[in-house]
């Protein structure tokens, strides 16, 4: 009997420490999460990403003229991505010019930290809600929206729509076996922190649980994003969030 008791209590335990480890969009009612659980929700859960990126290296003069542009393109993922004192060096080698260890940061190709958010899904917007944050820009119409916090740079006013139609075209949503599903629209607003870019896809695209995961690629100048999420993972109360 007493070995009984003692097997139960076990079991009691371990089913109680598998609670206490399940994350907390699972754990806990929305109301009652802390504003720290719903930054969590906001900065690393299966709606939002943090990801490496990676800006392309910028291309010579000589490159420019042969695709038929003149000097380097301009926009958003274009201007302020490369660090500071990134520039081209003065070689120090008389025989061979520029080369090697000559090179410049920016001719070549590096990470660039991103924040990538699933911003119409319930548990994103009610994590926004707990943790007091002030409502991010948001798209006019239905379906998926998807954020791309973090791309460098300053000083880009106008319309958001106009700043973000050039990207428009440049972004997708990849499932296997099916058609990519392509942006209705994007929209690019100037943060205080840079510059966040918000696609808007159709609902038409009938994303389900059963696609298994779905990947979103886009371009942004000469940013370069590819992050896959496993749709099986983004259920919240019993349904698929996106």
């Amino acid at each position: 009997m007493r070995s009984f008791w003692i097997r139960s209590a076990c079991l009691v335990i371990a089913a109680s420490s598998l609670t206490a480890a399940d994350p907390v969009w699972k754990s806990k009612p929305a109301a009652q999460w802390t504003e720290e659980e719903a930054r969590q929700v906001l900065s690393s859960s299966p709606w939002a990403k943090e990801i490496s990126a990676v800006v392309t290296r910028r291309l010579t003069e000589d490159q420019l003229r042969e695709g038929g542009q003149m000097g380097q393109p301009l926009g958003i993922g274009n201007e302020g991505v490369d660090p500071k004192g990134s520039g081209p060096k003065v070689s120090l080698n008389v025989f061979t010019g520029a080369g090697g260890n000559d090179r410049s940061a920016r001719s070549l190709a590096r990470g660039l930290p991103l924040r990538l958010r699933w911003e119409s899904a319930l548990p994103v917007r009610m994590a926004e809600l707990q943790a007091h944050l002030i409502e991010p820009p948001m798209l006019d119409g239905d379906g998926y929206r998807l954020a791309v916090y973090g791309v460098p740079g300053a000083g880009f006013k106008g319309d958001p729509k106009e700043l973000g139609k050039p990207l428009t075209s440049l972004a997708a949503l990849k499932r296997e076996g099916k058609k990519d599903v392509k942006p209705v629209r994007a929209e690019a607003f100037q943060l205080e922190d840079g510059v966040v870019v918000v696609y808007l896809f159709p609902l038409s695209a009938e994303i389900s649980r059963k696609d298994g995961q779905v990947r979103f690629e886009a371009q942004i100048g000469r940013i370069v994003v590819s992050q896959a999420f496993d749709l099986n993972e983004m259920m919240f109360m019993g349904k698929l969030e996106l």
